[in-house]
């Protein structure tokens, strides 16, 4: 069912199909007949949380909060809401989003496009209310585009705020200083920005007991890398996620190249990013040791996919791109496959 719709989809624009598909997803959320999951594997303990499996969707789907029960209930075992920042903002201009089917990849250059920090809180506080989401949700903060990134207060006095704002209705935090999207933003991954904005969170978590993870890019080099993690060690963070979208577009295969370059900038998601991600996902587990949780993101699309990355050393894995090329019914029968496995 799903290759026909999604082929109908693909027709439209990509923003146009995203927000259909979201909501359809929305009404398969709250039809009555839709099968719980049931595995027959323990769950995963990491971060002082239980997940049923290790599947998860990576933020960038639902930035606002809209769907957190309607995606639960598919099957992931985990949701990231965001990116959020502090002070509400549009997407970057249009076209900004870009399939690339050949190579079932993604460009995009949204930019965090939400409602701010405070209104998405507000209206996830009322969507929960009542009725839990079931499964871990995670926020991801990023900085506002309107902060400049050279006035490192501001910056710092901006993640705060949002972190302010989403820690109490978080089960695990997510700070994205990886986005190719927001102008020089992948800056705060090096050395003293990262120490001093790293600094800032945990002295505004405080006492309180909030996993929070750094999502890291597949574009830094080794020795930047190697920095990063010390100062996710030396803060006693939760670990990081692994990886955000890249710039290169030398796994590329498929699609044209003057295709691809008339698209121009912009984070690059799906298969092509596989091999990136799953290299720094090894060298995070290599250089952070057995305990900090790790969770591995980029063009997992199959079981053996999954089955990769958690060898590589990775606790939990997300999927996004995947999820759009491959529709509802992926997570599910990702997590079956992976529990089918697990007992054979």
């Amino acid at each position: 069912m799903y290759p026909v719709f999604a082929s109908l989809l693909f027709r439209l624009p990509p923003h146009l199909a995203h927000s259909l598909g979201s909501a359809a997803i929305s009404i398969l959320g709250k039809l009555p007949f839709r099968a719980p999951l049931k595995l027959d594997t323990p769950p995963i303990e990491t971060m002082g949380l239980q997940f049923a499996h290790p599947i998860g969707l990576a933020g960038g789907f639902d930035k606002n909060a809209r769907l957190p029960h309607a995606l639960a209930s598919l099957g992931f075992s985990f949701v990231e809401m965001g990116t959020v920042t502090a002070q509400p903002q549009s997407e970057n201009p249009r076209p900004n989003l870009f399939r690339l089917p050949a190579d079932r990849a993604l460009i995009n250059r949204l930019g965090f496009p939400n409602d701010g920090a405070e209104a998405v809180v507000d209206r996830y506080r009322k969507a929960t209310h009542q009725r839990p989401v079931g499964v871990p949700v995670a926020f991801s903060i990023g900085k506002s585009r309107a902060v400049p990134i050279e006035d490192v207060d501001k910056v710092i006095a901006d993640y705060r705020a949002s972190l302010r704002a989403v820690a109490p209705i978080s089960d695990f935090v997510v700070v994205n200083v990886s986005s190719p999207n927001t102008n020089n933003l992948r800056a705060l991954q090096d050395g003293d920005r990262a120490r001093e904005l790293l600094a800032a969170l945990r002295d505004e978590l405080g006492d309180r007991a909030l996993p929070m993870l750094v999502k890291v890019a597949p574009d830094m080099t080794h020795e930047t890398f190697d920095v990063l993690l010390d100062l996710i060690s030396e803060f006693k963070l939760a670990g990081v996620v692994a990886s955000n979208t890249t710039v290169s577009r030398a796994s590329v295969i498929h699609t044209p190249k003057d295709v691809v370059d008339a698209i121009g900038q912009g984070g690059l998601s799906g298969p092509p990013l596989k091999a990136k991600a799953l290299q720094f996902v090894k060298w995070a587990r290599a250089c952070l040791g057995p305990k900090p949780t790790i969770i591995g993101v980029g063009g997992i699309e199959t079981k053996d996919d999954v089955a990769r990355f958690l060898d590589a050393g990775a606790n939990l894995i997300q999927i996004y791109t995947s999820f759009i090329y491959g529709g509802p019914s992926l997570p599910k029968r990702l997590a079956r496959e992976w529990s089918q496995a697990k007992q054979t």
